[in-house]
């Protein structure tokens, strides 16, 4: 019978003891454009313009996928967690003059 696998932080790439507390993340980047939102012109003609550039581009459709959809998983170390989660963290909003 064999104990845990040894886990490795994502972030700094420590090695993570069996002992040590670590934090699993699964993080998911999706890219949107507002493509019907445009101003001028019609909604239809919008779009069939967005195919249209899509179809005739020169890109490949695996490095489109790339740029619109990246998912990540693994575990980070208890130091690691606090910085992506600063990192992450909303701006404090200020609450201006009183």
């Amino acid at each position: 019978m064999t104990g845990p696998r040894p886990k490795t932080c994502a972030a700094c790439g420590r090695a993570i003891a069996a002992h040590e507390v670590y934090y699993r993340f699964k993080l998911v980047l999706e890219g949107e454009q507002d493509v019907l939102d445009i101003p001028g012109g019609g909604e239809g003609d919008d779009l069939a313009s967005l195919v249209r550039r899509l179809e005739e581009g020169p890109e490949d459709p695996r490095e489109l996928e790339e740029q619109v959809h990246w998912e990540r998983t693994g575990v980070v170390c208890a130091g690691c967690r606090s910085v992506v989660v600063r990192t992450l963290a909303p701006a404090p909003v200020t609450a201006g003059p009183h």
